[in-house]
């Protein structure tokens, strides 16, 4: 798995070529963005995870045509709201339509119903996205550090160094460092500045 800080670029490269570690490592990095844009949705779980099959394999598919790495994760955005919004159409084609009903709507098939409730949360979704897409793409000991600093209950420095195998005085320069490259990820900098989403445990 990606435990070896292999940048995105190298594991792309190296799946390429078949290497199934490296495989294995992009999937890992790009699960949780994969279904945080997927459950926005709101798809049945069958079909999320025909939506996940879908893009994985179609990843696979264009892995060796992947010339800018670093773009990676919007593609998998893109591919992704593409496939959950066919799924949403060929619902719709599939609902039955009474024609005798005077009190049907007439609706283009093609049309996908707007849930209001989606809509009003577009931008705190949008934010979400592009916070993971930065998260992925840290070094492999800032994304461990950070998770673990965000554990439900929270847990204390000497624990974390003691998983990571890392000094407890390495802990907050480490973690200030990891949410200083989040902020400047060009998917996120500008967007969400000082009030970021990103929080982690205060120092302890």
């Amino acid at each position: 798995m990606d435990r070896d800080g292999s940048s995105v670029a190298d594991l792309v490269r190296r799946a390429a070529d078949g290497d199934q570690a490296a495989w294995d490592g992009l999937v890992e990095r790009f699960t949780p963005l994969v279904m945080s844009v997927a459950h926005r949705f709101r798809l049945a779980r069958a079909d999320v995870e025909d939506v996940v099959q879908t893009l994985w394999l179609r990843l696979v598919e264009h892995l060796a045509d992947i010339r800018e790495p670093q773009a990676l994760p919007g593609w998998i955005v893109t591919t992704v709201r593409h496939e959950c919004l066919r799924t949403l159409r060929l619902r719709r084609r599939s609902q039955p339509f009474d024609p005798l009903d005077a009190t049907a709507e007439r609706e283009d098939p093609d049309m996908v119903p707007v849930d209001t409730e989606v809509v009003d949360g577009l931008t705190e979704a949008s934010r979400h996205e592009l916070l993971l897409r930065a998260f992925a793409d840290l070094p492999s000991s800032h994304r461990d550090l950070l998770l673990l600093l965000m554990h439900d209950p929270p847990l204390s420095y000497v624990e974390i160094g003691r998983r990571l195998g890392i000094p407890v005085g390495s802990i907050g320069p480490t973690r200030a460092r990891a949410l200083r490259r989040l902020r400047e990820h060009p998917a996120i900098a500008g967007v969400l500045g000082e009030s970021s989403d990103v929080r982690a445990a205060p120092s302890q």
